[in-house]
């Protein structure tokens, strides 16, 4: 089979594309016949080593997938050769085939195409678990979303309009902001243009914003957490801008407020039930039509290097996916 391989870190445009093996499932785990494979910001850190997890060498990136059970292991039950999936995979989706721990595997809507279903688990997975594990956000509370043209700051937008909430979408330009109008956003914030802080002390009449969905980290965070209102909780979901803040604690002392971590790959492993209770939700919410999942640009497997850039120089408007079959 073919698959896009990281052999050493580096830059995206030292993957090469190889044939390989063909990998045997596991008792616990099911062979996936990849259709498509989605692109997120993770991908841009684990080929340079700067990720969490380092897989050994050669390994293929990609967190997540869609496509047909091709075997499964003789532990698996509920899913059968056949089945139309997704999957949370870690890395290794950027290959024709993949063998996925069946706890990371949810079938997919009948109405859901291969394409979109690569682009949803990640991010809407993330920004499900953020919002209602993690800020518990309430109807009628005001909910901020930084970068929030890119794969999960669009979701976050959706999800949140869906669970009552006003949103402020922010983001560095126009067009990028009208994505996050289309999306539902109710306020938007040009933050190249002006001050996020008092922009946000503006439109909330000074009270500040009840949640903080935050992906990009750096100087955004730091003016965001100044604009937080009392009782307000900040998500602290990724660090697209390259730096990790640091957090003055009397900021959240005299706001009464809570910085909360945001780890949904973790959460989906520990907490399988609540996950799945999640993504009823979202199907759901999907057949309702008011999740709308943008995919900008699909991309063949020969040019992952070229799609895994587009979201590390943040060029790319919501989801991109590498299209395998």
């Amino acid at each position: 089979m073919k698959a896009v391989l990281c052999k050493a870190f580096g830059p995206a445009r030292n993957l090469v594309l190889e044939d390989i093996p063909a990998p045997e499932p596991k008792k616990n785990e099911i062979l996936l016949d990849v259709h498509a494979a989605g692109v997120n910001f993770p991908d841009t850190l684990i080929i340079e080593g700067k990720y969490q997890f380092k897989p050994p060498f050669p390994f293929s990136p990609g967190g997540e997938a869609s496509g047909v059970v091709a075997a499964v292991g003789e532990k698996v039950s509920h899913l059968k050769v056949g089945d139309r999936v997704m999957a949370l995979t870690g890395w290794g989706s950027f290959a024709e085939q993949i063998a996925v721990a069946v706890y990371n595997v949810l079938p997919i809507p009948q109405a859901m195409d291969f394409t979109t279903a690569a682009a949803f688990s990640m991010t809407y997975g993330t920004s499900m678990h953020a919002l209602r594990q993690r800020a518990n956000l309430q109807p009628g509370e005001t909910l901020l979303v930084l970068g929030a043209s890119g794969g999960v700051g669009l979701a976050a937008v959706e999800i949140g309009k869906a669970m009552g909430a006003r949103v402020i979408a922010a983001a560095s330009s126009a067009d990028k902001l009208e994505v996050a109008r289309n999306a539902g956003a109710d306020e938007l914030i040009n933050y190249s243009e002006s001050s996020l802080k008092d922009e946000l002390k503006r439109l909330t009449n000074g009270n500040g914003v009840d949640v903080i969905y935050d992906p990009v980290g750096g100087d955004l965070f730091d003016q965001a957490i100044r604009a937080i209102a009392w009782n307000g909780r900040l998500l602290v979901v990724g660090f697209a801008s390259g730096r990790i803040p640091e957090l003055p604690a009397n900021l959240a002392l005299l706001k009464g407020a809570s910085v909360v971590g945001v780890f949904w790959g973790s959460f989906a492993q520990r907490q399988p039930q609540d996950n799945a209770a999640n993504f009823q939700q979202l199907f759901k919410w999907y057949s309702e039509g008011k999740l709308k999942p943008l995919v900008s640009k699909v991309y063949p497997l020969e040019q992952a290097g070229e799609a895994i850039d587009s979201l590390g120089q943040r060029k790319a408007v919501g989801k991109v996916v590498i299209g395998i079959r």
